[in-house]
């Protein structure tokens, strides 16, 4: 067990916990002042209600877990993703509503216990129950999407089950007036600690959401120490125990993280501050029985205030709206409240499809301090492995051959949970190796499987896992690449700005071309060049100006004057900025950080943006030059695959000659559309020719869309 894992839960558990105790004192101390003096009342139906409060969090808690249990791996992502994120507006919403209402709870529960015990026992049990049951399942949600963020299950528990105990045991002594807390400063010292807490599960949500393809960015990453410092250090367990940051997150996580604390915290202070100008002096002399209560409520021992009365005929009278509830005892509303969410979730859990079943496949567990123990045979041709994950951890399940190669894998199987894996197996030997959060890689037996024994069947080839170290060297080829690009760019730019400066319109139009070729030929670098990229090649789209906005800059912002009649005055501002934007990016070179998993992904997507951009006229600025450009991307692909050849031949021999087949049969098809003069503007190329390039290019994207997968970095755990 880790203290770091089981902290937030700890501190989650016991803020919950107070404020449903808090709740549960109140509605007590109201029944027995309704009661009147001297007279003794039943506190059955309150904790009855609290008793079935219980059982729709532990039902709700029982679907969650094994509702995502028969999910692929995709789905618990993207179940634990939006329940993450519906989580932390639960929890944001909670805890600025205890700071506006603390004042008002007392009396707001008092009024509701007074009208339930004029109906009946009934209706003071529900009441309970729907005072309590909104925090029970607040508390679940938010301690379910914590412990999948932690990736364990036993730390987060313990630490929850602490904190409820301690809170269980602090508002008994509160009751019991054997100790007098600050709950105000309570609740509002906790609340800081538990924004932290919330926006670590925010970023944590959004990766997951990344992680199934529901969200942009997953490659794009703010930061990888996954390679530097080791996740099993006690200070790196600390740190992302308590804040959730992890040593790989993305662009999109960081700034969701640091946006929503600075946003939650500001208004938090903000709401803290405002009341305190407006509020009374307090007395000289407090009741003591006060002193543990929120400013504002009164102690559960407090004298009650006198009930108002309300003229006849202003409205039913409780019995009247509720004679449902007035004609039930309350063990028979208990027993609804109780049996029914019970029942409720048993019937979703009997009648969910297994997915841990030993009849759909060989069934192998992972565990806290093993890796598919069980798994002894094995026989050839296709069979599914049903992995049950009993090590409390979220992680990797791959299963290798002999040379380390992946024949199949299991991307995220999170704790208490059976994920599926198919593979077709031929003779060799095979070993399960399992990446668990916050562990070390653990391996399974080796199992031999002789030839010929089992079923049939021809196994695929096995993909070997491609390292961060493994990339580096073709991105260094790059970066190498782009230099003497960027001094080539430089001076043809600096050709226009003085065909411009010279009024020689024409000449900048031909000039402009070749300076866009080999901004184009770059390619698989315009991440990471940042606010230079877009200052350089930005488009107009999404622009509040569109074509006339101050930020469309660049060379298309050059297109587009240069063939929509542009002044000289005009253009030559815009000329001279990009000569500087070219200037300060070659300086800035040797600092800008080309991530090596970026190159995979950019070998596809560098045609794949010409087929959306150019082939559709979406970046077509008034040159009609798209052939041209598309043919400029093709070389840029080239290149890229050319540096990752080293890592692609061994994973995939045939995919480099089949891409080069088909990258020359496009730009056969490019060139096709020229004419003696030169390229033709877009528009007065022929139907059929059109159509051509169009299916060439959809062939060589289907080729290269292999590529990403082939040489994807595993998710550092």
């Amino acid at each position: 067990m880790t203290w770091a894992d089981a902290f937030p839960n700890l501190l989650i558990g016991l803020r919950e916990g107070l404020e449903a105790g808090l709740v549960i004192s109140i509605l007590l101390a109201a029944l027995r002042r309704t009661a009147g003096e001297g007279r003794r009342t039943s506190t059955a139906p309150v904790w009855l209600g609290v008793v079935g409060a219980v059982a729709v969090a532990a039902s709700f808690a029982t679907v969650l877990t094994f509702s995502t249990d028969v999910l692929s791996s995709s789905g618990q992502e993207t179940v634990g993703g939006l329940l993450s994120v519906l989580a932390v507006i639960l929890v944001t919403g909670m805890v600025f509503w205890m700071r506006k209402t603390a004042a008002s709870l007392s009396g707001e529960l008092r009024s509701k216990v007074a009208a339930a015990s004029q109906v009946g026992a009934g209706a003071l049990a529900a009441t309970a129950f729907l005072a309590v049951g909104r925090e029970g399942l607040e508390t679940t949600l938010f301690l379910w999407t914590a412990a999948r963020a932690s990736g364990e299950t036993v730390s987060p528990l313990v630490g929850a089950g602490l904190g409820l105990a301690l809170a269980c045991l602090v508002c008994w002594l509160l009751f019991r007036r054997a100790i007098r807390i600050n709950l105000g400063v309570f609740f509002s010292r906790t609340a800081l600690a538990l924004l932290v807490i919330t926006a670590g599960v925010l970023a944590y949500g959004l990766g997951e959401l990344q992680n199934a393809g529901l969200l942009p960015g997953r490659t794009w990453l703010a930061f990888d120490v996954s390679g530097t410092i080791p996740t099993s250090s006690w200070w790196v367990t600390l740190i992302t125990g308590v804040t959730e940051l992890t040593t790989r997150m993305t662009v999109l996580q960081v700034v969701a993280w640091a946006v929503y604390l600075a946003v939650a915290v500001t208004l938090f202070v903000r709401a803290s501050r405002s009341p305190a100008t407006a509020r009374p002096a307090p007395e000289a002399n407090p009741s003591p029985a006060t002193a543990g209560q929120p400013a504002g409520t009164q102690a559960p021992g407090a004298p009650a205030p006198q009930a108002q009365s309300v003229p006849a005929g202003d409205s039913p009278a409780p019995r009247d709206r509720a004679g449902f509830l007035s004609r039930r005892s309350p063990w028979a509303v208990g027993a609804v409240i109780v049996l029914v969410p019970a029942l409720l979730a048993t019937g979703a859990v009997v009648f969910l499809p297994s997915g841990g079943s030993a009849a759909a496949g060989t069934r192998v567990t992972v565990t806290s301090s093993g890796c598919a123990t069980g798994w002894s045979a094995a026989h050839s041709g296709t069979q599914t492995f049903q992995v049950v994950n009993r090590s409390g951890r979220a992680g990797e399940i791959n299963l290798d051959n002999s040379s380390g190669a992946i024949v199949a894998e299991i991307e995220t199987l999170g704790p208490a949970t059976t994920g599926s894996m198919s593979a077709t197996l031929g003779a060799g030997e095979y070993t399960f190796k399992c990446l668990m959060s916050g562990k070390g890689t653990t391996s399974s037996q080796t199992v031999t499987i002789g030839a010929g024994s089992g079923s049939g069947g021809k196994a695929p080839v096995a993909v070997k896992r491609v390292s961060v170290a493994e990339l580096k060297p073709a991105a260094a080829q790059y970066r190498a690449y782009v230099a003497p690009k960027l001094a080539t760019l430089a001076k043809q730019v600096a050709a226009v700005r003085r065909d411009i400066d010279g009024h020689h319109l024409d000449t900048a139009r031909k000039d402009w071309l070749p300076a866009q070729l080999t901004w184009d030929e770059i390619g698989a670098a315009y991440g990471s060049f940042g606010d230079l990229g877009d200052a350089i090649d930005g488009l107009p789209q999404g622009l509040p100006g569109g074509v006339h906005d101050k930020n469309f800059t660049g060379l298309h912002r050059l297109e587009y004057g240069l063939w929509h009649h542009g002044s000289t005055g005009e253009l030559l501002p815009v000329a001279k900025r990009l000569e500087t934007d070219v200037a300060t990016l070659r300086k800035k070179l040797p600092q800008v950080t080309v991530d090596p998993t970026d190159l995979p992904v950019r070998s596809h997507e560098i045609l794949e943006d010409a087929l959306r951009d150019r082939l559709t006229g979406a970046a077509d600025q008034g040159s009609g030059d798209m052939y041209a450009e598309t043919e400029a991307d093709i070389k840029g692909t080239r290149v890229v695959l050319d540096e990752l050849a080293p890592l692609i031949k061994p994973r995939s021999p045939k995919l480099l000659p089949t891409a080069a087949a088909q990258l020359d049969a496009l730009e056969s098809a490019l060139r096709a559309t020229r004419t003696g003069s030169g390229w033709q503007p877009f528009p007065d190329v022929p139907l059929a020719r059109r159509q051509q390039v169009d299916a060439r290019i959809g062939t060589v994207l289907e080729t290269l869309a292999s590529v990403p997968d082939l040489l994807e970095v595993p998710i550092s755990r």
